[in-house]
């Protein structure tokens, strides 16, 4: 998550929620997931689909980027999770 260190943004990698671990964990609700170059055969996406529901009911706000994203438009990347935090969704309500 270097993108989020260049602004200000502490970001923890690889916690543990619900028995699996997320990419990214900024506050204590907003979950960021990166999605790798080669990733997302179908059963794969249908887990991260899975998983995305689970964290969505346990009052988790999920952001799924791909590979492309990070790489060749992370500013965009970057205003999405800004808006998210400005949102106040990185923090129990």
């Amino acid at each position: 998550m270097r993108l989020m260190h260049g602004i200000g943004v502490k970001v923890r990698q690889q916690v543990w929620i619900d028995g699996h671990p997320v990419d990214g964990l900024i506050g204590e609700r907003l979950v960021v997931q990166v999605d790798g170059f080669e990733h997302h055969r179908a059963a794969d996406r249908r887990r991260d689909i899975a998983a995305d529901a689970r964290l969505m009911l346990r009052g988790f706000h999920v952001l799924r980027f791909d590979y492309v994203q990070i790489l060749f438009h992370p500013e965009q990347v970057i205003s999405v999770i800004q808006t998210a935090i400005a949102q106040r969704r990185h923090l129990a309500q």
